[in-house]
């Protein structure tokens, strides 16, 4: 199954919500897998994975967020961010780094190495589940992903999201039916 990348989108913050992160976080988790999605990687499964192991005292969706909050920072030195889990989350925002400081920019470990300039990504070897990374300014973006519109999520990990999400609905009762929520007997808007 096949879904806009606005929908991921939305699933994909709702689901952070319901995993217990702030708005904002749950914004910058958002996009990050909306943007992972536009490059064709399944950004889905990469989010659920996060949402669904985090054991870390600092999240990744943290270390994220701080990468691109100091990208002025890469100017001066390399970020050194540890151990993170699911690093193809932290690609979104070196490509907003790359995007504020106009120039590309890499994220490295030990198995693999991404460059991005905002827009477009390439990879070379496989991020493992977890890995210490290095985050640099520069690099070449050799063999960019093609970019892609729509979203094809693992199954699972699209249901993981939507039961995340689902911790955000507020309850039917019949009070608030009553007082007017919901279609009643009638649906005929």
């Amino acid at each position: 199954m096949s879904f806009a990348l606005n929908e991921v989108e939305a699933t994909a913050k709702r689901a952070t919500r319901g995993a217990g992160y702030p708005w904002g976080l749950a914004e910058e988790a958002s996009k990050a897998t909306r943007w992972l999605c536009a490059q064709g990687l399944d950004g889905v499964s990469v989010l659920a994975a996060v949402l669904q192991g985090e054991t870390k005292p600092v999240s990744t969706i943290s270390q994220g967020a701080a990468l691109s909050d100091r990208a002025a920072g890469l100017k001066q030195a390399d970020a050194s961010l540890g151990e993170i889990a699911e690093p193809l989350m932290i690609l979104p925002f070196a490509a907003m780094a790359a995007r504020q400081l106009e120039q590309t920019v890499t994220v490295a470990c030990a198995k693999a190495k991404a460059v991005t300039d905002g827009s477009l990504v390439s990879i070379s070897g496989e991020f493992p589940k977890d890995a210490k990374l290095i985050v640099q300014l520069g690099g070449r973006l050799d063999a960019a992903r093609t970019k892609v519109t729509r979203a094809t999520p693992d199954k699972a990990a699209w249901e993981a999201l939507n039961a995340l999400a689902h911790r955000t609905y507020a309850p039917a009762t019949e009070e608030s039916r009553r007082l007017g929520a919901g279609a009643g007997l009638s649906d005929n808007d």
